[in-house]
């Protein structure tokens, strides 16, 4: 099993121990800053009724995204976080 495996098995234990499902779920996301990158990471929560707040740093090289939304179950926020890991240059935090 790789890292972003057992991540992602440990990330699911700790929801299902700690949220009570559906809940509101905060993603964090940093990308570099590319009018085409931002677009990728809100089109993964297009039609999903996300909130999403975006920041440009002080250099203006990266862009931080939170996007709040309402998850059913844990499987569906890693499901979003490995979508997104797709998104090139992308931290997830």
């Amino acid at each position: 099993m790789d890292k972003k495996d057992q991540f992602y098995k440990k990330l699911k234990k700790k929801l299902k121990e700690d949220t009570t499902f559906p809940t509101k779920y905060l993603f964090k996301f940093i990308v570099p800053a590319k009018e085409d990158l931002i677009k990728e990471v809100e089109d993964i929560f297009d039609y999903t009724g996300a909130v999403i707040t975006k920041k440009s740093s002080k250099t203006g090289k990266y862009t931080s995204l939170s996007v709040l939304v309402i998850m059913k179950k844990a499987d569906d926020i890693i499901i979003k976080y490995k979508e997104a890991e797709k998104v090139e240059g992308i931290i997830s935090l």
